[in-house]
């Protein structure tokens, strides 16, 4: 994921100090690191893939922000969502579809982002094109939570 593009992402979700931003499928981290290092906010990344795992957690230290990152080996369709401020989602559709329900068991006010691929029968509140630096566009979907 470009740099413009994670940006984007965490403006459209507005990030603030002190937001915990969960990031399902973290591959190398870097959306929970932006967040942490660009934003202030706590960050925990959750990924199946250990290599990524290990990545990501190298990064995060890497990136001075260890103390406000964790980055978890975790399958996402066990997680319990209502912590999170923030969950970002750059997943297939029938894996967002799947997540639906722990959706809906989300905080009233958290913020749902979703990249490329929306919610089926889940109508975003903004959606925003992106052009971005890699010279691709990608839609970037918006909900407050709980999804509904």
């Amino acid at each position: 994921m470009p740099a413009d593009l994670v940006e984007r992402v965490l403006q459209i979700a507005e990030v603030k100090p002190g937001d915990l931003v969960y990031d399902l499928g973290c591959g190398d981290g870097r959306i929970v690191i932006a967040a942490a290092k660009n934003y202030g906010a706590r960050g925990i990344g959750f990924e199946i893939d250990p290599d990524l795992v290990r990545q990501a957690r190298a990064n995060a230290r890497s990136a001075g922000v260890e103390g406000r990152v964790a980055i978890q080996h975790a399958d996402i369709f066990t997680l319990d969502l209502s912590g999170a401020d923030v969950v970002t989602l750059y997943l297939l559709s029938i894996m967002n579809e799947r997540l639906i329900p722990q959706l809906q068991r989300m905080r009233a006010g958290s913020r749902i982002i979703s990249v490329e691929f929306a919610i089926k029968d889940f109508s975003p509140e903004e959606t925003v094109v992106m052009d971005c630096s890699d010279r691709r566009k990608r839609d970037i979907y918006r909900w407050t939570g709980p999804l509904k």
